[in-house]
């Protein structure tokens, strides 16, 4: 058998909207019991390199790789060669001839991902970069599938900085039909251009509809979700030291969730309690952020088993309605 090309997560702008729906239902079968992750990965062995600190992420990935049946090997800021000079391009060559995988949040530049990614024995997965944090959106869809039972025709209201989460929920959100995402960021603190720009052309395309606005106004009150994460993203300072001026107005109250009908509440998580979002919000009983965060965990699984192994689709339809996979054989 012919060795399947390996898959390489670094940004949501490489995949089709039949590979994120793929990975979301996935996702959502794990999240739900319907699927098991039993053995999927036995025999492979998945790095897990984190420079910037992390709970859900690191965790998840860790968790997910071990119930599967993979080995793990983790690395911490300190571990690898980089910090004495070795290039990047030297590290994926030795590393790409050990692990299987390599799940990495470098918090820095996408380029240097793509680095990592640009052979074809180790599959490369981002776990959060600078300008995108594909895998918490793919949490994300996966618990708003598994809350409302669909992602297509929501109304979606991000609240806060236009930050790696924020963009990679644009270019996750906007393949669906129907959806109507608006962004609320402070002035100067908005969405990435190049993610923006992006996540129109793929809305053009489905029907869904993005907008960008940088006051706290005018919000539907038929929304169905209101989303923030913290103000101040991890891995990163913002130059101007009077900045939390420009994000008080974009709080998350309890007065200001009372004007929604049925919205839930969405926070990526760390959360700082008084800050972005009132306690009475993010404890309250519209909140479920940590389903959310449960959910990362399924969506770790999702993306290795997308990364790692071959579908296999079934000889007749008769003989069953299950999707079966095989380990890609590295």
């Amino acid at each position: 058998m012919e060795k399947q090309k390996v898959k390489h997560l670094v940004s949501l702008s490489d995949l089709s909207n039949s590979d994120i729906d793929e990975i979301v239902s996935r996702g959502a079968d794990f999240s739900s019991g319907s699927a098991q992750m039993n053995n999927l990965l036995t025999d492979k062995i998945v790095g897990i390199y984190f420079r910037k600190t992390s709970t859900r992420t690191r965790t998840s990935f860790s968790s997910a790789a071990l119930r599967m049946g993979a080995q793990i090997i983790s690395y911490g800021p300190n571990d690898l060669q980089e910090n004495t000079g070795e290039t990047v391009q030297d590290s994926t060559e030795v590393l790409s001839r050990m692990l299987h995988c390599l799940v990495a949040r470098t918090a820095g530049s996408c380029e240097e991902m793509r680095c990592f990614a640009s052979q074809d024995k180790m599959a490369v997965i981002n776990a959060m970069t600078a300008k995108e944090h594909p895998t918490q959106a793919i949490a994300d869809l996966i618990t708003i599938r598994r809350h409302f039972g669909k992602i297509e025709g929501l109304r979606i209201a991000y609240v806060g900085e236009g930050n790696n989460t924020a963009s990679a929920l644009a270019l996750s959100l906007s393949r669906y039909s129907g959806v109507k995402l608006c962004f609320y960021t402070p002035k100067n603190y908005g969405l990435d251009q190049v993610a923006k720009e992006c996540a129109e052309q793929l809305a053009l395309q489905s029907g869904a509809d993005i907008k960008e606005y940088h006051e706290l106004k005018d919000i539907d009150k038929e929304t169905d979700i209101i989303y923030t994460t913290r103000w101040q993203t991890t891995g990163t300072s913002k130059p101007d030291p009077n900045w939390r001026d420009a994000f008080e107005p974009f709080k998350l109250t309890s007065k200001f969730m009372s004007q929604f009908t049925n919205a839930v509440f969405m926070h990526d998580l760390p959360a700082h309690r008084g800050e972005e979002v009132d306690a009475e919000v993010i404890d309250g009983s519209l909140s479920i952020v940590f389903d959310q965060a449960e959910n990362k965990l399924h969506a770790a699984a999702a993306v290795l088993e997308w990364c790692l192994c071959e579908k296999v689709n079934p000889l007749s339809k008769s003989e069953t309605s299950d999707v079966h996979y095989s380990l890609i054989a590295n």
